[in-house]
């Protein structure tokens, strides 16, 4: 039998080039491509004034590595590295750079705001390709895990226990501390200033996530009309009792009410498919003609009804002007949200229950834009417009955590997860702009 030649051992006698053994139209040229176009002074500005002895690696080489990353669903910074060493693609962006986990993972924290601001910048592009329309924009959200473990939460009623137990035991120990020498010989060894430290810092944490509970609640209540010694009774303007009695004091937390440890910053909210995660609530804006992400947003409140008005803000910001139409579901339905936007050149359609359900009576003189909603709504017009919410907002948030595979952040911190859910989208749309790109 005669084979076509094998010799695994044979070496080139000139070097290969990567562009050769990687196929055209790869997403690796068009993300390389763009991101040359891209403005990056605000990388190269944080090394102005460097000498030779520390050269750090080159800004867009760490760009078009991370943003490559991000759009073929490689997040973390040791795989990354290892990619630049196994992939071929992360090798022809990284050009015979081998950056190490931590400069990598250094690099992104350092540059969060600027990765970020490339953001809009992708989307001005994708403007200037034709590819954002802004004849109608969906508006939708999606809670994404926050990088924190639910053992390491804490209920508001566990906090006050936890807090009189571990004083207990720091009190044993200080009189143990102090007990004679012949009554220290008879007890097991113990490190006991070591001991009384680990559990200063354990209640000087709870302590502390007890605190951001509390402000939390304080903050709540005064956003609700309460007020310091209302005395649990709601008031009116003239701050005369009005009946009905509050169940708790003012800022006084409920008995179930978290916090997390590891991210303070995330919140518990209820998952699909049932229970509860710490979690961030992800909010898009997302064009109809080729499901461009126009604006992105990211919020530690588990309702989407007050985002409703900042992400319209936020696609004007992104792109110069606003939508013809705004497309939302019932989760952004408000009078408030209906009031505010009245006079905008956005026309609003957003649902006002879940389809097929027949909503309550409205009372058109308390609610009037609600009444106007609900009178939309049965339009056939209304309807239709409302018919394509579905298939504008919904597929790159499945795109985001089915495709790219991003369910948890890798960051803490709500700036921090914010500027990292741009970055993801910014990868996203870049894919969805290649492939477009390449039919």
């Amino acid at each position: 039998m005669s084979y076509r030649p094998y010799e695994p051992q044979q070496e080139m006698l000139l070097p290969a080039s990567l562009q050769d053994w990687l196929p055209k139209g790869h997403l690796a040229y068009f993300i390389g491509d763009t991101i040359d176009a891209l403005d990056l002074k605000a990388f190269y500005a944080r090394y102005e004034g460097g000498g030779s002895r520390n050269q750090p690696f080159h800004p867009a080489m760490m760009v078009k590595v991370l943003v490559y990353g991000y759009a073929t669903g490689v997040f973390s910074s040791r795989k990354i590295e290892r990619r630049l060493h196994d992939d071929l693609a992360f090798r022809m962006l990284g050009a015979g750079n081998f950056p190490k986990h931590r400069t990598i993972r250094d690099f992104r924290a350092l540059h969060l705001e600027e990765l970020a601001q490339l953001f809009v910048q992708v989307v001005k592009l994708a403007q200037e390709l034709g590819l954002v329309k802004l004849g109608a924009v969906a508006i939708d959200g999606t809670k994404i895990k926050a990088n924190a473990s639910r053992h390491k939460a804490m209920s508001y009623e566990r906090m006050q226990q936890a807090e009189v137990e571990l004083q207990t035991q720091i009190d044993a120990l200080l009189q143990r501390a102090q007990a004679a020498d012949a009554a220290e010989a008879n007890e097991p060894e113990l490190d006991i200033p070591a001991e009384i430290e680990r559990r200063q810092d354990r209640l000087s944490a709870i302590q502390l996530a007890r605190q951001r509970i509390e402000q939390r609640q304080r903050d709540a209540d005064l956003e609700r009309g309460r007020r310091p010694g209302d005395e649990c009774k709601p008031r009116d303007d003239n701050d005369k009792p009005k009946g009905g009695r509050y169940k708790r004091e003012f800022g006084q937390p409920e008995p179930k009410a978290q916090d997390n440890f590891t991210d303070p910053d995330s919140r518990i909210m209820k998952r699909a498919g049932g229970g509860f995660d710490a979690s961030y609530n992800a909010q898009t804006a997302v064009d109809e003609y080729a499901r461009i992400i126009v604006a992105a947003e990211l919020s530690n409140q588990a309702a989407d009804v007050q985002q409703l008005v900042p992400m319209l803000q936020a696609v004007q910001a992104n792109v110069g002007e606003l939508p013809a139409q705004a497309l939302a579901d019932a989760g952004y339905r408000s009078e408030a949200n209906f009031e505010a936007l009245a006079g905008s050149a956005t026309e609003l359609v957003v649902a006002l229950g879940r389809e097929g359900k027949v909503c309550a009576a409205i009372d058109a003189q308390k609610n009037p834009h609600t009444a106007a909603m609900a009178a939309k709504m049965q339009t056939e017009g209304g309807r239709t417009a409302y018919r394509k919410r579905k298939w504008i907002a919904e597929p790159p948030n499945g795109w985001i955590k089915s495709v790219l595979g991003f369910r948890q952040f890798s960051l803490r911190g709500l700036k921090q997860v914010q500027a990292e859910f741009k970055l993801v989208c910014m990868a996203l749309n870049l894919r969805r702009m290649g492939a477009m790109r390449a039919a």
